[in-house]
């Protein structure tokens, strides 16, 4: 197999019905590691709407207990990606979701910027760092995919192509991103979850290349002071980098999901679906309905 012959591969599905298997080929085989790096930024521009970034703050789950959500939501999202809708191992993920989602006073705006930027900031990410950009075939199945996930989370009015889901998160971040004191605190605490996935000695590099990576609306809404000019030539020269090299390498034989992320560090002897993520205490401040812990069809993972 050539560099492009995935490429190929991707141009002869229909973007519009074969959306699972073009994202699952781009998203595991063409770019896993770039798909990792762009929606953990995509955190952080989540954590700027205050209503969002002041919601994790209350609920503690970026700052007590940072690993394991970080684990678990990407486990729950990569589930639907792995295994595809239909599957009973998908639908216990997104079961879980929205049974979580449900506990909490969340509106369908904010859903529905979330899933705006699932679409938009991988694909810029990859106009700037990777080792190709990606096509408009792609985002359009990138765009079709999140609006089947956002339809199965009961997320309405949602944008029917990319060019509209850039446009809805760009309306969505002028209008809403500000300050607020609980959101800085997640922030901070995604950083030092990220720096320390590296040994400490250089997990001050880390925090700082990562800092690199914000641009000026975000550095200016989390009161970031902003990083020198040289640092983020530096960081963004070293990913471009990154992407000429692996456009050398020889492409990828097998599949690359979340769970197999180094960077996925909670479950260690694997994991069930349907025990990821959080059970709020039904009654005040938590789910009013009682949710089983195990539900029916969920399938053990094998450890990543």
């Amino acid at each position: 197999m050539q560099r492009y012959d995935r490429l190929r591969e991707i141009l002869r599905l229909d973007p519009d019905k074969d959306f699972l298997a073009i994202y699952r080929l781009t998203a595991t085989y063409e770019f896993p590691w770039d798909f990792t790096r762009a929606l953990e930024l995509a955190l952080f521009r989540t954590y700027a709407v205050p209503s969002i970034g002041g919601l994790l703050a209350e609920t503690a789950e970026f700052t007590d207990r940072a690993q394991k959500r970080y684990d678990d939501t990407a486990l729950l999202l990569d589930a639907v990606v792995e295994h595809g809708f239909e599957n009973d191992t998908a639908r216990t993920a997104i079961r879980r979701v929205n049974q979580m989602h449900r506990s909490y006073d969340i509106s369908n705006e904010d859903m529905r910027y979330v899933l705006c930027t699932f679409v938009v900031i991988p694909a810029r990410w990859l106009d700037a760092y990777g080792w190709r950009p990606l096509t408009h075939h792609e985002r359009r199945a990138c765009a079709n995919y999140y609006a089947t996930l956002g339809r199965h989370l009961g997320i309405t009015d949602i944008p029917g192509s990319y060019e509209e889901f850039e446009t809805a998160m760009n309306a969505y971040e002028e209008a809403q991103f500000g300050w607020h004191e609980g959101a800085r605190r997640v922030a901070d605490s995604t950083l030092d979850l990220m720096a320390s996935w590296y040994p400490a000695p250089v997990a001050p590099a880390v925090r700082r290349a990562s800092l690199a990576l914000l641009d000026e609306s975000l550095l200016s809404t989390f009161r970031y002071e902003p990083p020198r000019a040289p640092v983020r030539r530096l960081v963004q020269g070293a990913l471009w980098l990154r992407g000429r090299a692996v456009r050398l390498l020889p492409p990828r034989r097998a599949p690359h999901y979340a769970r197999q992320n180094p960077e996925i560090k909670g479950y260690p002897r694997g994991y069930d679906v349907g025990e990821l993520g959080t059970f709020p205490v039904p009654g005040s401040g938590g789910c009013p309905v009682p949710h089983p812990r195990r539900p029916a069809g969920a399938e053990a993972q094998p450890p990543t």
